[in-house]
């Protein structure tokens, strides 16, 4: 089951591996090769490489390693397939598929997508233009939204009509209700899920449409907002709103903003920090911070992070550690939510990103703020009441920090704070190491990250830089490590294509090859291969000399070793040095036999 492979090799091939990866990871070029920061491990120095000609990326600090289909799907949580897909839409290959029954399931999704796609169009042109749209129209101003903001977000109205978008789109029956689009009435005629609301497009990380969230307008029946029911397409766990708008900017400022509303989303963006999500009517869900860690370790909460109680802070700082992520809060302003403050006072809503607080200093302010300071008993009471708070995080390095600072704001003994009498929280326990987390050496700026290894290394860290140029230069005989040397076979029996190298090599000399695919060099080939022939002639000299010193007749082997000797030292020289370098590689590979 899956695709044909002929067609995974197409994709493969018409894939632009930097502008795949630039969507999520910022790259400089660094010679022939591209590098950035890893979106797979925190780092601060550039260790995630890129080689654009074979396809191909390798990070030195954490190890992860693949070619553009591996890093789709570790980057978007995609299934192979679903990897595949995206990136033959985007190179505009045709796929087909090896089981008639995938294809089949794997058409009838994308028929949910184009019902999907079409019913944003229709609910976009209403409200752009049909005479009924108008009061939706008059609210989106009324909230600030321009015409312009209208159309980049494919603002939409649905109209009260029972049927009027499946009279639109006569979709069949089954994609219909699939989609999300409505349902089947008693009558089994097709019935809108949304009438009389102004709709907000849910579009999943790749762009496509997956579903609506419906904002009743002031005035109408029925509940203030409505998402879409979940379907094979979308699942409120997992979307997050804004995202593939917001991704780009998400990692280049390595930080995601999570607030609560479609137009806290849009909000955001006006004001200068387009790197806002929201969720879609659900409570943040580890999946989300999942999703999100794929592009970004820092989250920030533009939310009343203290609203769901202190399960929700258990529940974040077990993320906080399992997906090594920083959570921070913004301190916004009491009363006004992300969109309204947008409009109102834009440079507020930066700083409050700008200045967001670590979840716990946040939740211990907004204990002191309530709290009355100016007594013995209001001090302790707030004293009981932060030590409570504190005594929720898990790392007991944390806690302490902030029992000097509780202790400095209720102006009692840090000591005596330690021992007050509060109740034992279900998270205050030693942290576990995270499961899969790689703590990556900062090799600093201007460090560029290569593999180990001497002239053997550097001498295929070339040849998969310039096959052509370097394979008349080598022969097996000058390896010596078995790593290198099967590295070697694979690349000689490819003729140079990485790909079906690595596909070949044993799992040493892949991961070798891996890494030398992302490097870039300098070095002179002339004289890295110079290097290796010196040392396997002195390799095969010294069990010249082994073999003369236990040898009936030790002068047989005179010759050959003065031979070899005088070669060696013309190495050395320019005028003889090419004259040599052919004839001691001729001896290696002619398996030791006395030259004439």
């Amino acid at each position: 089951m899956g695709i044909v492979d002929e067609d995974i090799a197409r994709v493969r091939e018409a894939s632009d591996m930097v502008a795949v990866v630039s969507e999520h990871v910022q790259l400089k070029r660094v010679g022939q090769r591209w590098q950035g920061l890893c979106p797979f491990h925190a780092e601060k120095s550039g260790s995630f490489s890129v080689n654009a000609h074979d396809k191909l990326y390798y990070c030195f600090g954490c190890g992860a390693k693949g070619d553009v289909i591996t890093f789709v799907r570790e980057v978007e949580h995609l299934d192979f397939v679903a990897a595949v897909e995206k990136l033959a839409g985007k190179s505009g290959v045709t796929l087909r598929y090896t089981d008639k029954d995938e294809g089949a399931s794997r058409k009838a999704r994308h028929r949910l997508l184009e019902a999907l796609a079409a019913a944003v169009d229709f609910y976009h042109e209403r409200l752009l233009s049909a005479p009924d749209a108008a009061a939706a129209r008059a609210y989106l101003r009324s909230r600030g939204l321009s015409g312009d903001e209208v159309r980049q977000y494919r603002l939409g109205w649905a109209p009260e009509g029972w049927d009027e978008l499946a009279r639109a789109l006569q979709l069949p029956d089954r994609v219909f209700v699939d989609a999300g689009l409505g349902f089947l009435n008693r009558r089994g005629g097709q019935t809108d899920a949304f009438r009389g609301r102004v709709l907000f497009p849910i579009f999943d990380v790749r762009g496509d449409a997956v579903g609506f969230g419906g904002r009743i307008l002031p005035g109408g029946d029925g509940p203030k907002y409505k998402n879409s029911a979940e379907s094979t397409v979308y699942a409120k766990s997992k979307v997050l709103y804004g995202l593939s708008w917001a991704k780009s900017d998400i990692v280049s400022s390595d930080e995601a903003v999570v607030c609560e509303g479609y137009t806290d989303v849009i909000g955001f963006a006006a004001a200068g920090v387009p790197r806002a999500v929201a969720t879609c009517g659900t409570a943040l869900t580890e999946e989300h911070l999942r999703v999100l860690r794929s592009f970004a370790r820092r989250v920030v909460l533009a939310f009343d992070a203290d609203a769901a109680g202190q399960g929700a802070a258990e529940r974040i700082y077990a993320w906080e550690r399992q997906l090594d992520l920083d959570v921070a809060v913004a301190r916004l302003p009491a009363g006004q939510d992300p969109g309204d403050l947008a409009r109102t006072d834009p440079e507020a809503l930066r700083r409050a990103v700008d200045e967001a607080e670590p979840f716990l200093r946040f939740r211990l302010g907004r204990v002191f703020d309530r709290a009355r300071l100016d007594s013995p008993e209001g001090r302790a009471r707030a004293a009981r009441e932060a030590m409570a708070v504190v005594g929720e995080h898990p790392d007991a390095g944390v806690r302490d920090g902030y029992t000097l600072e509780v202790a400095a704001q209720t102006r009692l003994d840090p000591e005596r704070l330690r021992h007050l009498d509060v109740p034992e929280p279900a998270g205050a326990r030693p942290a576990p190491a995270p499961r899969g987390r790689v703590v990556a050496v900062d090799r600093g700026p201007s460090d560029r990250p290569r593999s180990p290894g001497g002239p053997e290394v550097e001498a295929l860290r070339l040849l998969v830089l310039d096959h052509d140029a370097v394979a008349p230069l080598l022969d097996e005989v000058l390896f010596d490590d078995g790593r290198c040397l099967a590295a070697y076979r694979a690349l000689r029996a490819s003729s140079g294509d990485v790909g079906a190298a690595l596909a070949d090599a044993d799992p040493g000399a892949a991961e070798l090859l891996h890494r030398l695919a992302v490097e870039d060099s300098d070095a002179d080939p002339g004289d890295v291969t110079d290097l290796l022939l010196e040392a396997a002639a002195r390799r095969e000299l010294a069990v010249l000399q082994a073999q003369a010193r236990t040898a009936e007749d030790p002068l047989a082997y005179a010759d050959l070793v003065r031979w070899v000797k005088l070669q060696l030292e013309a190495l050395r020289r320019p005028a003889a040095g090419e004259s040599a370098r052919g004839q001691l590689l001729g001896w290696l590979a002619g398996q030791h036999e006395e030259p004439a």
